[in-house]
């Protein structure tokens, strides 16, 4: 299947400048086997796998499939807890020149019944029940709407009784399959190509509710593992976790993608609880882990040195909003790290941190561009450069980009023009060689003419020691247009007040125009569904409201 989006020239271009190679991931699971064959490359409760083990299972699932006469091309929906057998669907996915779907196991027959009728999806991997939700059951009612749904493959060894036609055990079959012979001729022509055909669809968020597909070949996501590994420093002998769902970026941009590239092992935490975790590090040495803002709350409720967690390095955290507290008190409490960096599953991957930076650029920035990406700066209002120096609408090119949306070229033309650029909406600023982000451009407040710029005040104000959280909102105002209201949520048994905000601010030598004129105290913010990230919108209209009421 024929990317929606990269032009021939394009594909040169990152060709020719290294940036992209013909390198698939199950590439690098080959290469593994014969270099670390011995060496643990999967764990879970039930399995560990060396190198050797899992390239078996690789190919025994993708020549499964090719005697069972899926297409090449086929989309296999994946909807997998934390599991081994979830990490091997995915890369037999590729090894069969088939295009798989990673989705949570928390999606639901609304959101799964368009997915499966839009991809004309041949096969589901899933679990037949998982925490008491009977996934076989869901899918059973979809294959009576969809008939090109075949396939049913379970996690279970034993297929239940009365199971629809088409249901089989994957791991039975695996490990079946993987004790006789396998050609890998017929393997090598389903290859894909590693830029001229789709390999992989992911999700992101949709305005109506509805996930959107993100269609992407290997090159680009090669490429950004490439450059993860070399921010985060990853070697052979890094113990990888994922925490946080593998299906998802917090946990699979660092276990999936980035691990297999450097022969390193990955466990998977199938269950969270703040107490597995931490065991889980301990107990496997683990080097680095893959977590979402809750999962750090979460362990911070724990007491973490009952714990030997002297093996973490980083801690890979995604998917929501870290308030800059719990970031300081989990790198005091894990002895760890915390990076961050700037992408989205629209977009792609744009920036990012390296372990070692300081704590002030880890915290306050999101790294350097990564390899080959191009960035200008524009002029909100105007779309005119801005100066060096200056802040500006964050726009990007380059090799880490998406392919577009899943066979939608009018939306895909929406978020890239016809040479690849797009923009985060993100207004930035470089210093030190980092993108500092200052605000989303529908976020800026403007003051009586002059610009505020709410992540810079949220930076200062996190540093409070009375302060827990911030966030900085417009609210209108005749006579200036807008003012800036703060956010606040103080610490457990603190008292903030806004006389101590504005000293503080102050103190550090802040323009006047830009302090806040509101405090607002709260317990917690308002979030944009399941993501974490604070819903400023939600914000701007509670101040809005209270200030008509003079309130």
């Amino acid at each position: 299947m024929k990317p929606i989006r990269y032009t021939k020239e394009m594909v040169k271009e990152f060709l020719d400048a290294g940036y992209w190679t013909e390198e698939l991931f199950s590439d690098f699971w080959v290469r593994n086997a014969r270099e670390f064959g011995d060496c643990e490359a999967l764990v879970d409760s039930k399995h560990r796998l060396t190198w050797s083990e899992a390239k078996k299972l690789m190919d025994a699932i993708a020549i499964s499939w090719v005697e069972m006469g899926i297409p090449r091309d086929a989309r296999i929906i994946i909807q997998s807890p934390n599991s081994v057998f979830g990490f091997l669907s995915r890369i037999a996915c590729e090894r069969a020149g088939c295009i798989s779907l990673t989705v949570y196991p928390y999606l639901r027959e609304r959101e799964l019944e368009y997915m499966v009728e839009l991809t004309q999806a041949t096969a589901v991997v899933i679990p037949h029940v998982y925490r008491k939700f009977d996934y076989l059951e869901m899918y059973s009612g979809l294959q009576k709407r969809f008939p090109h749904l075949k396939h049913f493959f379970l996690f279970d060894d034993e297929v239940p009784a009365g199971a629809p036609e088409g249901t089989s055990s994957i791991t039975k079959m695996a490990f079946d399959r993987a004790a006789r012979p396998v050609d890998e001729k017929l393997l090598a022509e389903r290859r894909l190509s590693a830029t001229d055909d789709v390999a992989l669809l992911t999700t992101t968020s949709g305005t109506t509710g509805i996930p959107k597909l993100v269609e992407w070949p290997s090159a680009p996501r090669v490429c950004t593992s490439k450059g993860r590994v070399d921010i985060w420093g990853l070697t052979q002998k890094d113990i990888t976790v994922a925490i946080a769902p593998h299906a998802g970026g917090a946990a699979g941009t660092l276990t999936y993608f980035a691990a297999p590239l450097v022969g390193a092992k990955t466990v998977m935490l199938e269950e969270f609880s703040p107490e597995e975790a931490l065991a889980l590090i301990e107990r496997e040495k683990a080097t680095a882990i893959g977590v979402v803002p809750t999962h750090l709350v979460r362990i911070l409720e724990c007491d973490t040195s009952k714990y030997d967690l002297g093996s973490l390095r980083f801690i890979r955290s995604a998917g929501g909003y870290l308030p800059p507290q719990v970031g300081e008190e989990a790198e005091r409490a894990l002895h760890a790290a915390i990076t961050s960096d700037l992408g989205t599953q629209d977009m792609g991957s744009v920036s990012g941190c390296r372990v070692e930076d300081s704590k002030d650029l880890r915290r306050r920035t999101v790294g350097r561009m990564l390899p080959g990406n191009m960035v200008r700066l524009v002029d909100k209002d105007t779309g005119s450069s801005v100066c060096d120096g200056e802040p500006g609408v964050l726009y990007f090119r380059g090799p880490h980009a998406p392919a577009g949306y899943y066979r939608d070229e009018a939306l895909t033309a929406s978020v890239f023009d016809p040479q690849g650029w797009t923009t985060t909406g993100d207004i930035v600023k470089f210093d030190q060689g980092c993108l500092w982000i200052l605000g989303r451009a529908k976020d800026m407040i403007i003051r009586g003419g002059q610009n505020i710029y709410p992540a810079e005040i949220e930076g200062l104000l996190n540093d409070h020691p009375k302060v827990s959280a911030v966030a900085v909102v417009a609210y209108p105002d005749r006579e200036m247009g807008e003012r800036a209201c703060a956010y606040v949520i103080p610490k457990s048994g603190e008292q903030f007040t806004f006389s101590e905000m504005v000293e503080f601010l102050k103190s550090k030598k802040l323009a006047m125009f830009k302090l806040p004129e509101r405090l607002e105290l709260v317990s917690e913010f308002p979030a944009v569904g399941d993501s974490g990230k604070v819903n400023k919108e939600t914000l701007k209209k509670d101040i809005a409201e209270k200030v008509t009421a003079g309130v």
